[in-house]
């Protein structure tokens, strides 16, 4: 679940003296559009495809170039939401992984984590889904997760999800029973919000439209 368990061994790097052809066809080759630039095993910035495409003079150095994704990358100990987040902010193919005095590790395929965000929506894994609207601060996880057990049932996934203009969350739950109406009641006499529920072949198409969003992001 952290940054160094997704580093892919075969991604290419670059140096400061490649050229803009060079990077160019290694971003072709391996189906990127990112590349990080290390000199020495110093991580010295990540290039994109669009650094590249305004050049007049492909046979210049990268090196000269002026990038606009000089710092973003993630360290080793960075949890796969802090990944996922920095590959969406940045629109990245890959995320470079760097470990102190900015040592470069490894790179991160985007398109690596497709399996396991399948994995942590529990796509194929039969049960229900929830989705609560709470307000930020009212925001308790070990309550809703009480609410369900009491109801002889488990959360076996869960996320969050926020808008920066408003202090209400959506928590979606999948939980490991299909028929979810108890749980459902429960979270009403608890003045909980129930936005949207789904049943098992409802829910189906609920998480496989939250993964094929990721995977057409992904250009998979």
């Amino acid at each position: 679940m952290f940054a160094s368990d997704y580093i892919e061994e075969l991604v290419p790097v670059i140096k400061t003296s490649t050229t803009a052809a060079e990077a160019l066809s290694l971003m072709e080759e391996f189906k990127i559009t990112h590349l990080a630039i290390v000199n020495n095993k110093e991580f010295l910035g990540l290039l994109s495809e669009n650094d590249l495409l305004s050049l007049d003079n492909y046979d210049e150095a990268v090196g000269g170039i002026k990038i606009a994704l000089s710092n973003v990358f993630v360290k080793a100990e960075d949890h796969i939401f802090d990944i996922l987040k920095s590959i969406d902010d940045n629109k990245l193919s890959l995320l470079p992984v760097v470990s102190k005095n900015n040592v470069y590790e490894g790179s991160i395929l985007a398109r690596s984590l497709v399996s396991e965000m399948a994995t942590l929506l529990s796509v194929n894994n039969p049960g229900g889904i929830i989705i609560l609207e709470v307000n930020l601060n009212d925001y308790v996880m070990s309550q809703i997760a009480s609410i369900v057990e009491s109801n002889d049932a488990l959360i076996i996934a869960s996320y969050v999800k926020t808008d920066a203009v408003s202090t209400k969350m959506d928590v979606v739950l999948k939980v490991n029973k299909t028929d979810i109406g108890g749980i459902i009641q429960t979270f009403n006499r608890f003045e909980y919000i129930v936005k949207a529920s789904f049943g098992e072949e409802e829910k189906d198409d609920f998480l496989r439209d939250r993964y094929d969003s990721l995977m057409n992001y992904l250009n998979i």
